[in-house]
């Protein structure tokens, strides 16, 4: 019987899903597709957590269910509410805690460090998404009827992350090509090493202070130009050549790909710094996030 299930099989999905069983635990990994590592503590399960009666009866037995599970980007609106949705009732039927993966895009914009305790007030479809599946979630906690808390991560450093660091950035540097990147290469940036947050999903699913709020993941705050530079010394390359995207670029690309729309809904983030306070989870748990050169290595 699974003590732990994990619903996603992204980079950090996996990386939970890996350290809980490298910890002892019996972990049962559910994707559509039935992907994830070859462990022998992890029970792979080909399902879509979506289907809400099956998900119920996967989750059985469990003492926490870990939501990692992500749909495409450009389709949130639609599809992550009617998933969150099927997730959280299937959870609290079971009587499992419920330990969500989550991001920054709730907050509204400040000039200074966002934290915990930032307004969640977006002013992007996306934010506005990733703020009610939170708030959803908190209410279900707040009304008894299951415990909830939520890990908040930054654009993800570390091997198998979609990101547009690794899309966009990490493969010109690695072919000593010029990187046209999103934003501002030289404005500050808090990102998040897949292993760190991994690392922060499992700590905080076994303490009672996690429950009940939402926990900034530990953060590496750099540049863009200053990963992209570290990189290429680890890489043996060229210096990087970074050039930002201009308006009329992204307008031009979002004819050929939808995803790049998404892109710049999300401009504020990575145009002028974006700087995340992460000292709660460090303070009360202990942890500290890699080096950066540590997450490029990996």
């Amino acid at each position: 019987m699974a003590e732990a299930v994990v619903i996603g099989a992204g980079a950090t999905g996996v990386a939970t899903a890996r350290q809980l069983a490298d910890s002892g635990k019996q972990v049962r990994l559910i994707t559509r597709s039935g992907s994830g590592p070859d462990h022998p503590r992890i029970e792979r399960i080909p399902l879509d957590a979506g289907r809400t009666e099956e998900l119920t009866d996967a989750l059985a037995g469990a003492a926490t269910v870990f939501n990692a599970a992500m749909t495409a980007y450009t389709t949130w609106p639609e599809t992550m509410p009617p998933l969150f949705a099927s997730i959280l009732t299937a959870t609290e039927r079971a009587g499992a805690d419920y330990v969500m993966l989550g991001n920054h895009y709730g907050y509204q914009r400040t000039t200074g460090p966002v934290t915990e305790r930032t307004p969640m007030a977006p002013q992007t479809r996306k934010g506005r998404v990733r703020a009610e599946l939170w708030l959803r979630a908190k209410d279900a906690h707040d009304e008894g009827r299951l415990r909830v808390t939520e890990v908040r991560a930054g654009q993800y450093l570390g091997p198998g992350a979609t990101s547009a660091f690794n899309l966009l950035v990490a493969p010109r540097v690695r072919d000593g090509e010029l990187a046209l990147v999103h934003g501002n290469p030289d404005a500050a940036h808090s990102y998040s090493y897949t292993e760190d947050v991994a690392a922060a999903l499992v700590s905080v699913s076994a303490d009672e202070r996690a429950w009940g709020r939402a926990w900034h993941a530990p953060v590496i705050t750099t540049t863009l130009r200053r990963a992209a530079t570290d990189l290429a010394e680890l890489l043996g390359a060229p210096e990087p050549r970074l050039e930002p995207l201009t308006e009329r670029d992204m307008a031009l690309l979002s004819f050929t790909d939808p995803i790049w729309r998404e892109f710049a809904e999300m401009s504020y983030m990575s145009e002028r710094p974006f700087v995340v306070d992460d000292s709660d989870i460090r303070d009360t748990f202990g942890l500290k996030p890699s080096t950066l050169r540590e997450a490029l290595s990996a």
